[in-house]
């Protein structure tokens, strides 16, 4: 990525797609030049939270929403320490924020952390395009990268589809080393200490951790490259394995680490890429979706309780497993407990013989609705249930 200065309403600047696609508008962001998969993302509000979600990483994120940037930019919504886009399309984006909480402009800090973005765009035209053909390789350009007068002209259109085109797929990244903590760290428990949960970090949202401490719950969020001596050296009631980007069948650590911690009967939660990383470990597939789930509006049935709830998705890959039957695996009996209600994708694993779940989708809810925070509950449940076993035996 090359970037300058903001250039939002100034300088001409195009969305080419690896199919040859191009769209025209204006510079909105950084002006320069970026790559990554694109994407769209259907919620109305949570921008902000969006950007800083590292489940983004090296995606270049549609906002379906018309107008955007309204309530600006604040410093407290962060899900993590930067923005994790690679670009950012939005059609209408707000001249003048208006909110008590706001700090700057989106516009401004999508400059001042470099991210390239594109405004002034039919991005209905395009969210039907990626639902058509699904998400795929794209680059934005501006300023230099174009011709400062005219745009861009019929050669140079070819020029930078060719080289969208030689930009890696997302099939077959492995990048949840790039956005995870380097550093193990300790989010304490709110109030009484209950549970102490060791948190493998594949590119964890700051709400996660916030969540679980608010019931009592003191959380060691470790590194990606964890080991199984590094989980177990905190003495884990539970282990819980987060969200993150690319291709979970790349991931052959976090998946060899999940089986460790299977084998222990340790309880366990995953969601999102944990999600899948489950998945992997009780021996299920993985495979990209067309165009992917991302927005905080998607339904999803719980089948364990027949409850529909209202979540918040950014997922391109899912777990091939039977919606139709219990499934047998190395480490005992497991059904799909969630399933999304727009397409049938598995939203959630749940394992029958020992104490641990899954799902595909956020319960954080930063930003989306809360009909899902109760996993947090479920999980307290899971721990308190193991430990008062224990106590018996």
């Amino acid at each position: 990525m090359t970037t300058s200065t903001r250039g939002a309403g100034k300088a001409p600047a195009v969305l080419v797609l690896e199919d040859g696609r191009i769209f025209r508008g204006r510079a909105y962001g950084a002006v320069g030049e970026t790559f990554g998969e694109a994407v769209f993302s259907t919620g109305m509000t949570g921008y902000q939270e969006t950007l800083t979600d590292p489940s983004y990483d090296r995606q270049i994120v549609v906002a379906t929403a018309p107008q955007i940037g309204n309530t600006g930019w604040n410093d407290e919504d962060d899900e993590s320490g930067r923005i994790w886009v690679s670009g950012y399309v939005v059609r209408d984006p707000a001249r003048i924020p208006s909110n008590w909480r706001a700090r700057r402009s989106l516009d401004d800090e999508l400059a001042k952390q470099g991210v390239v973005g594109i405004s002034g765009i039919d991005t209905r035209a395009l969210t039907r395009h990626l639902r058509e053909s699904g998400s795929m390789r794209s680059g934005i350009f501006s300023g230099t990268a174009l011709d400062s007068t005219s745009g861009v002209g019929p050669a140079a259109e070819e020029e930078l589809v060719a080289r969208v085109q030689a930009q890696p797929h997302m099939k077959g990244a492995s990048l949840y080393e790039e956005v995870a903590t380097k550093e193990a760290y300790v989010v304490p428990a709110v109030g009484e200490k209950k549970f102490t949960v060791a948190a493998i970090d594949l590119g964890i949202k700051g709400m996660t951790p916030h969540r679980m401490a608010e019931r009592g719950i003191e959380v060691h969020v470790l590194p990606a490259t964890a080991t199984e001596e590094e989980v177990y050296a905190v003495a884990p009631d539970g282990v819980f394995f987060s969200n993150g980007p690319g291709d979970p069948a790349t991931a052959e650590g976090p998946v060899a680490l999940m089986a460790a911690v299977l084998k222990r009967k340790t309880p366990l939660f995953g969601i999102c890429f944990g999600n899948q990383i489950l998945g992997r470990a009780l021996g299920f597939g993985t495979y990209k979706l067309k165009y992917g789930h991302r927005g905080i509006n998607q339904p999803v049935q719980d089948r364990t309780t027949g409850k529909v709830e209202v979540t918040a998705h950014n997922h391109g890959f899912a777990v091939d497993a039977p919606l139709d039957k219990v499934s047998e695996t190395p480490f005992g009996r497991v059904e799909v407990s969630h399933v999304c209600l727009n397409d049938n994708v598995v939203e959630g694993l749940q394992l029958l013989d020992q104490p641990g779940f899954s799902v595909q989708y956020h319960p954080e809810a930063a930003a989306g609705p809360h009909d899902a925070a109760y996993l947090f509950d479920r999980f307290t449940s899971l721990m308190n249930t193991v430990l008062m076993e224990g106590q018996r035996a």
